[in-house]
Formats: C-alpha cells, structure tokens, sequence
C-alpha cells in the first residue's frame, strides 16, 4: 500500500548518525542502546505492518531519568522522537521515521507499589494490563480496560492511544482508569500529573494527555484504579438471523438503561473463523452472535438476564446459550479475545476502529457490507457493540497491490461513514498514521488549529511522534 505519506528524513540528521548514537551511547547502559541494522529491524513496525521505516536507533530505558536525559538530548539535538510501548498498535502510532530515535519503555515493566486500601497501584509504563490484574487478583481485585491485545500491550502505549477492550461498557476506558502520571518533556523535564486522589485542581490536563498518542510527552510511570472484582460473571451468547436484528437488539437494551459488563458482536464470518479457532461452542446456524456478559450474585445476574433476553426475543433472537462453569465462560471469550490472531490464520487483513451511535448500527451494518463488496473484497465484523466501537476486518492479498490499495480505500470509506452517522474517526486505536489525512474530513480549519496549537505547547518544533495524527501540511507553532 502506498496511500499514506511519510516526510522525507532530514539529510542533516543522517548524515550526523554516528555523532548522535555516540551522545546516546553516553546516556545508557550499552544493552539499551541497539544500532545494528538488523537488530533495529523489530522496531521499523508496529501491528499495521503493511508500512515499514527502519528508525535511525533505538533506546530502552530503563527509569525515568534516563528517558529524560535521552529526551533533552534529542531535543537538543532536533532528533525526532517516538515513544514506544509494546508495539501493538493498529493505527501505525508507533511506526518510527529514518530520521528518528525509538524510545521504548519495555524494559520499564515493575509494579511499584499497591493500595489496596484506596484501590491504586502505581506501575512504570511498561507493564501489561494482564500484569496488573495478575498482582492484585489474590486480594479480589483487578485492572478493568482489557484490549484484545492485554496479555502483551502496555499502559504506556494505552495511556497514548486511550484504549479501551470488551469490558469498557460498564467500566470505562484508559482515561476513567488512570489517576496520575509521571511523564518527561522534551526538554527532560519530569511533570507529575495529578496522583492516587480522584481529581485534580485545575485544567484537566490528564484528559489532555489520555489519548495522545505520545505528541506531549513520554509516560514513564502511572497511578491506576483497581477495583473490586464482582460477586460473580456470566457470559450469554445469543444468536440472530441477521446482523441488522442483532444491532437493533443492542441499541434496544442500552436504550432500556441496562449496562452489561460487556456487549461483543461477530458476524458470520466472524464467528466461523472464531470457532475454528478456538472451539468455543458458537452457535454456526445464525449470521450474527452476541456476547453479553452481566455480574454480581445470581440474583442480580438472573434480574439483568432475564430483561437483556426478553429484549432479544423482542428482536427475533434465534439462539440463547447461557455459560454454567468458569471453563465455558473462558472459551468464550477466548474465542472473542483470539478474532485478529484468528483471522490472520486465513487471510491479511486491515482492522478497522470507527465509533458511532449505537441507534445506528443496523443501518451501519447494512452500509458496511455493501461498501466492503462494493470493492470486491470480503469483511469479517467483531467489536464492542456496548458502546458502538466497531472493528471491521477487511479482508485482502497483501500480495496484490491493487486489492491491498481497495481494502485501504474500503476502509476510508467506512470510517466516513462512522462521522456521517455521528460518530467518529476512532474509539479506541488512535489516529497514528492510519486516519491522518481523515482528519480534515471529522474536524474544520479551526477545530484543527486549535488542537495543534495545544499539542505546540508541548513541542513546539514537532519532534516528539511527529508524522502522526495531524495532516503533514499546515501545522502551527505555538
């Protein structure tokens, strides 16, 4: 694919390599520091593979103050700058250019402290979501924004892209789960941003830096909610004749007031490739499946369960399979979890990430299709239809130019269709490069001035992550 724009590298930047490696030689430990070409190899990509730049070096810090000297540094020497998490990133926000140093926060993976009593746990940025949970699940406490991606993604890299997964329906995204953050600047300095208390004084600059995309600054540590995991779980799978009857179910029950922990869509495609994988007892006699998941004691999960379904069959649901032990309602959603690595199995894919009304999805469901055929190509749906974050896979050859050029153009075309309707360019994966040059088509002149005017607060010469979000033309100063 060819579609998206990368700047030209600074001529004057490459040809000081040497002399900026050796400035970062003095900085680090010599194994955080990776100059070898292939060695820099893994990180020319993240998870939108189809685009690839091998970075000028490469540093994995390993605490706070070295990612500060690192940065002043950069800054000093007019480096670019990525900030890097684990690299699961579907929107290219972690795709380095040739002219630009790879900060990585992977070897920043420790747990620093827990308070049960308060409910917070303080972690470096490079810690996965799973790690989080696997602290505190002892004492009856979890870590709640659970991206497909969780057992290897970072809260760094979830802080940058405000990511979210199945379970933000009843508990919220990064932003509503994140209290405080120790982030460096480009100049080096260290800021702390609001701390292990539910709100801070002032303009809410955490708000501001949930979401981006490492444009202001680099995430080194973070405060986070725990909470308290429920009485009890209970994943239901309810089967339709069609995806139209399945979205008008769930803008039906959210429409009703009723918040179920989760709320997961697969169309057929979806869900053939789900099963075959994972062997999770999907019904194969409906076009569109629901995962619905309520808590609390029985009694409370009976109540939900029984409105959710009177619903459903209000809606035409074909099929109600209710999990009754831990080892079904795991193979649930392991099916769920395992859609992109499943789907990758049988074909290459774009995995798309538009949010909209909810009251929009079957029409919304019903355009995608013909969108997608419309280009000849075919399309497998799963996403979280609690809160209308839709992730169609558009399936193509990547060997095939013209097809791989259709799926982009397809997948254009969907995320206009998601501002259209009322929603917008991404829930949960961020803009990154993917979504750049959409941006003129959600924001007006002004709207976009103004937020690159914030984000020049930050970085005023556009060093750090600087190819991303924002059309490459017109940026501002300060």
């Amino acid at each position: 694919m060819s579609a998206i724009a990368f700047p030209l590298p600074d001529p004057g930047i490459l040809a000081r390599r040497e002399e900026i490696v050796a400035g970062l030689a003095r900085l680090v430990a010599a194994d955080a520091l990776i100059t070898a070409e292939d060695e820099r190899r893994p990180y020319e990509t993240d998870a939108l593979t189809a685009y690839r730049r091998l970075p000028l070096a490469v540093v994995l810090p390993s605490t706070t103050q070295e990612v500060a000297a690192v940065l002043k540094f950069c800054g000093e020497q007019g480096v670019p700058v990525v900030p890097r998490g684990a690299g699961t990133s579907l929107a290219g926000g972690a795709i380095p250019q040739e002219d630009a140093v790879v900060i990585g926060v992977s070897k920043m993976n420790r747990i620093l402290a827990i308070d049960y009593a308060n409910r917070t746990a303080k972690v470096q940025a490079g810690v996965t979501n799973l790690a989080v949970t696997g602290e505190v699940s002892a004492e009856g406490f979890f870590y709640a924004p659970d991206p497909s991606s969780q057992l290897a993604c970072s809260i760094g890299g979830n802080i940058g892209m405000n990511s979210g997964g199945a379970h933000c329906l009843k508990y919220g995204v990064t932003t509503n789960n994140v209290l405080g953050v120790t982030m460096v600047l480009l100049d080096g300095s260290v800021v702390e941003v609001g701390g292990a208390h539910l709100d801070s004084a002032g303009y809410d600059i955490l708000g501001l830096i949930n979401g981006s995309e490492g444009q202001l600054g680099i995430i080194t540590e973070a405060t986070v909610r725990i909470l308290r995991a429920a009485e009890g779980a209970r994943p239901v799978l309810f089967g339709f004749p069609t995806s139209e009857q399945a979205g008008a179910a769930v803008a039906a029950i959210i429409g009703a007031g009723i918040i179920p922990v989760a709320m997961e869509f697969m169309d057929k495609p979806a869900i053939e490739i789900c099963e075959a994988f994972a062997k999770a007892g999907y019904p194969m006699d409906v076009e569109a499946l629901l995962i619905i998941e309520v808590e609390g004691s029985d009694t409370e999960m009976d109540a939900q369960l029984a409105r959710i379904v009177a619903i459903a069959r209000e809606h035409g649901v074909k099929t109600v399979k209710e999990s009754k032990s831990a080892m079904e309602a795991a193979a649930i959603w392991k099916g769920r979890k395992s859609a992109f690595g499943a789907t990758g199995r049988i074909a290459d894919y774009i995995c798309m990430d538009g949010t909209i009304p909810t009251g929009q999805l079957p029409y919304v469901l019903r355009r995608m299709d013909e969108i997608v055929k419309g280009y000849g190509l075919r399309v497998a749906n799963v996403f979280h239809a609690g809160d209308g974050n839709l992730h169609p896979l558009i399936l193509y050859n990547c060997n095939d130019p013209i097809e791989a050029q259709k799926a982009e153009d397809a997948g254009m075309d969907i995320l206009k269709l998601c501002v259209e309707v009322g929603g917008c360019l991404t829930g949960e994966h961020g803009v990154g490069i993917e979504k750049r040059d959409l941006m003129t088509f959600q924001f007006n002149p002004e709207d976009l001035n103004q937020q690159m005017r914030v984000r020049a607060v930050f970085d005023q010469r556009w060093l750090l992550n600087p190819a991303k979000v924002f059309p490459l033309e017109g940026r501002v100063a300060a």
